[in-house]
């Protein structure tokens, strides 16, 4: 890691230009201050305008007391340009530097925040902002959020579609990785999914699509980073607030404070959620066999499943000098899950009639999922945007999964009986160093080093009893036990600088080392596997226009998968006699090539954003579906059938390019109307089984918001999904929509809002198609009832001073793609 390290600074040191001198004496300096409190505004931006060209003419930030100098600066007028977020801009005029110094004393910032009773409203922004590399939907704007989890919200995001099980894709890549403050959560160790349907939207404050992540990100996730940002508040008192929601799916309460006093603050948070879902749906299957016979498996099934349970987060930030800062933080989350599932079985080969049914139960106390992180930073500030970090992270996440079946036949009832235990544990240890430095006032120069180090361990016990006496005997053949780690070392660097005031270029390289080691304990099967990649990136834009208005920017982007546990799990689900699915252990990464030319522009009242792009991943893996013959998965079965085997593999091949659109505008100063939509076309290729698919893509949504008189507002909003591609088949389209309503009370201090999910459809169709030419056709259908109504109740209390707010780091892993295997 260290020659990497060095390699890195050696030629930063190279590429990096000479700061320029000059032989102006004048100088310039002043103080800012918060007009309200008379505290120091720290990186408060400054920017020195010429009068005779109307240019700036240099910039800088003021420092942990408020100072900021100007020196060496050139005979001459000049205005002085104060700006810094949630504060008025202020503009001193006729500043005129000669032999000696200007000192403009204390300069008064007004906070654009106003104290209405004892709670805060801030200035309105756009419900979707867009940025060179990043486009950001504000949460907080959008009122039909109220209630709702995180995984409904997300489908509301520009780029981002979520299937019926909560999984994320970006722009049609489900090689995305999503973080919760910049960070990794423990919250989502375990299942992305699951994580994204516990987690409240009421919480969310906004989320960042970034589609071409520098290389201070680390290098995997092919298709992009999803940073959730959490509310939270650097002001000095106390505030908190009451929330809970009731629904016919989904339920929730939750108590959070923030409390400042002087050098420390404190943020804790408890809470409790409950969700219930129930479906229906079928499988149909044929089997083409030799001498032009088929084979048919025909299912039916019925699904109830909910989980529930309690989280609790207590944060600390501590002062220890104007250039010190501490952050801890503790998070814990304790879930549980139950369900039950009925299923009906028919199968029709030409020498042999298999028809039974089978109810599983997941038990409420038998599966859960408790987990606890711990995390932590120390930030010395030299100067503004001069920085060192250290960065530490302890995530463990445990999961104990259990079921029971049972199984008859029309002329038996019942003939068998199964219980499956798998135990895994998740450890995950994180070191970071961070460094920044301006080398003038144009330029960035930003270098790091990490390391990850993870060990997962699943230990899954399948026991039958087939009535004959023995009751639940284990199972070799399907029971193993898994040891699994995997160490990243990486360093990076990354220099920024604007060119003639209108481009802005970020180049940087990354470089990891990764080690895969694992070990099936009860065999003498292993996994080991070593490889390094260099991955550079580039993010090149430029402004244009009388004030600016328009941006464009180009972006490349070189990005690592590596699949997570959920993927390489070898344990074989087999709930489903006749549907098998496990995880590939053998699975390597993916490399992706990204790349992306964008145009964004905000017109009066309309923002419009459009970006082309283009992606191609190498050894890309997906979900991959054959029939091997039942003796395979069940050793004691002498059958001549087949059962439907689908793993995660290493396919071959991935290219997507498409478009995609934005726009948002007020029609009016009551109403806003928001649109996205988003066409892509995908194609799969897989030399090696000789096997490919293609086709286009699309997704988008249209949102309108009105605001009334006496508090009240509204919202309406319709998302539409097209058919998806994959190496095998195919998905159906679908629509769905929401609508709600909200009043405020308590002179603004609570709301009270009424949200519907698909009022005029009962349910949501989910359609997916496999063939395997001259082997098989198969068609899944699953209909999930997602009409649903929820009543949800804020309450905010407490009040709070303005105060600057302090630079705080976090550590993330934006590394592996999650889901289960």
């Amino acid at each position: 890691m260290l020659k990497y390290i060095t390699l890195l600074w050696v030629l930063l040191g190279v590429l990096c230009p000479a700061v320029a001198q000059t032989n102006s004496t004048g100088r310039i300096a002043g103080t800012v201050l918060n007009a309200t409190t008379k505290q120091p505004v720290e990186f408060a931006t400054v920017a020195l305008l010429s009068k005779a060209t109307g240019k700036p003419a240099d910039g800088t930030a003021c420092d942990a007391k408020g100072a900021f100098t100007f020196e060496k600066v050139a005979p001459g007028e000049y205005s002085v340009s104060i700006s810094f977020v949630g504060f008025e801009t202020k503009v001193v005029e006729n500043v005129k530097p000669g032999a000696a110094a200007v000192n403009l004393g204390q300069v008064l910032l007004t906070p654009t925040t106003q104290q209405l009773g004892e709670v805060q409203v801030v200035g309105q922004r756009e419900l979707v902002e867009t940025h060179a590399d990043r486009i950001v939907y504000n949460a907080e704007k959008d009122i039909s959020n109220a209630g709702a989890t995180a995984a409904e919200m997300l489908r509301k995001v520009p780029l981002l579609t979520v299937d019926n099980d909560g999984n994320v894709e970006l722009r049609g890549s489900t090689s995305v990785r999503v973080l919760i403050n910049g960070k990794p959560s423990s919250i989502l160790a375990s299942s992305v999914a699951d994580a994204l349907r516990r987690l409240p939207a009421d919480k969310v404050k906004a989320v960042e699509v970034i589609t071409s992540p520098g290389a201070k990100y680390d290098a995997e996730g092919s298709g992009g980073v999803i940073n959730i940002i959490l509310k939270k508040n650097d002001l000095t008192g106390m505030t908190g607030s009451v929330d809970a929601t009731a629904g016919t799916r989904y339920s929730n309460s939750n108590t959070s404070l923030s409390i400042r006093r002087g050098k420390l603050g404190v943020t804790p948070e408890v809470g409790s959620y409950a969700y219930y879902n129930r479906s229906r749906g079928s499988i149909n299957r044929t089997d083409l066999l030799p001498e032009n016979q088929t084979a048919r498996l025909s299912q039916e099934q019925r699904l109830r499943n909910g989980g529930g349970g309690i989280y609790a987060r207590l944060g600390f930030d501590y002062d220890l000098t104007e250039k010190d800062a501490v952050t801890v933080g503790a998070y814990t989350d304790l879930y549980r899950s139950t369900a039950t599932q009925h299923l009906a079985s028919t199968y029709v080969a030409p020498q042999s009639f298999d028809q039974f049914a089978r109810d599983i139960r997941r038990p409420w106390g038998a599966n859960w999922w408790p987990e606890f992180s711990l995390n932590g930073s120390y930030t010395h500030t030299f100067k503004p945007k001069h920085e060192l970090s250290l960065l530490a992270l302890q995530n463990y996440v445990s999961n104990t999964s259990i079921y029971n079946l049972d199984q008859t036949r029309p002329e038996q009832g019942l003939d068998y009986r199964e219980t499956g235990n798998n135990r895994s544990r998740s450890r995950e240890t994180t070191l970071q160093l961070d460094y920044t430095q301006p080398l003038d006032s144009t330029s960035l120069l930003e270098l790091g080093a990490k390391t990850i180090l993870r060990n997962e361990q699943s230990d899954y016990r399948i026991s039958a009893d087939s009535l004959n006496g023995e009751r639940f005997v284990l199972v070799p053949s399907r029971s193993n036990e898994f040891n699994y780690q995997q160490n990243v070392v990486a360093g990076y660097a990354s220099y920024g600088l604007q060119l003639a005031k209108k481009y802005n270029v970020k180049a940087g390289a990354r470089v990891e080392h990764t080690r895969v080691d694992g070990d099936f304990l009860t065999s003498s099967t292993s996994v080991r596997q070593r490889y390094t990649n260099f991955i550079p990136t580039l993010n090149i834009s430029r402004e244009f226009g009388k004030e600016k208005e328009h941006k464009l920017n180009v972006g490349y982007s070189r990005r690592l998968q590596r699949p997570s546990i959920y993927l390489l799990n070898p344990y074989i689900d087999v709930s489903n006699r006749r549907v098998v699915r496990t995880g590939n252990p053998n699975l390597t990464a993916e490399l992706t090539d990204a790349y992306e030319l964008g145009y964004s522009t905000t017109i009066q009242k309309t923002t419009l954003n459009v970006s082309a792009y283009l992606r191609k991943a190498n050894n890309a893996f997906q979900p991959f579906a054959r029939t091997v013959p039942t003796s395979q998965v069940f050793p004691t079965d002498t059958s001549s059938t087949t059962v439907f085997f689908t793993s995660p593999e290493n396919v071959g091949q991935r290219t997507t390019y498409g478009v995609n659109l934005y726009g948002s505008t007020k029609l009016t100063d009551k109403w806003t109307l928001n649109g996205s939509i988003n066409t892509y076309h995908v194609s799969v290729q897989s030399g090696a089984l000789g096997i490919a698919n293609q086709g286009w893509v699309y997704n988008g949504n249209l949102t309108s918001a009105w605001t009334f008189e006496h508090g009240l507002s509204a919202q309406a909003a319709v998302y539409i999904n097209s058919p998806r591609v994959f190496l095998q088949g195919r998905t159906n389209g679908n629509v769905w929509h929401n609508m709600s309503v909200k009043k405020e009370l308590f002179n603004k201090k609570g709301s009270l809002t009424l949200g519907l999910d698909n009022p005029f459809a009962r349910t949501i169709r989910f359609r997916t198609t496999i063939t395997q030419a001259d082997l098989f056709t198969s068609q899944e259908v699953t209909y999930a009832y997602n009409r649903a109504v929820r009543l949800s109740f804020n309450w905010q209390f407490g009040k709070m001073d303005d105060a600057p707010k302090k630079a705080r780091k976090t550590i993330s892993n934006d590394d592996r793609q999650g889901g289960k295997g």
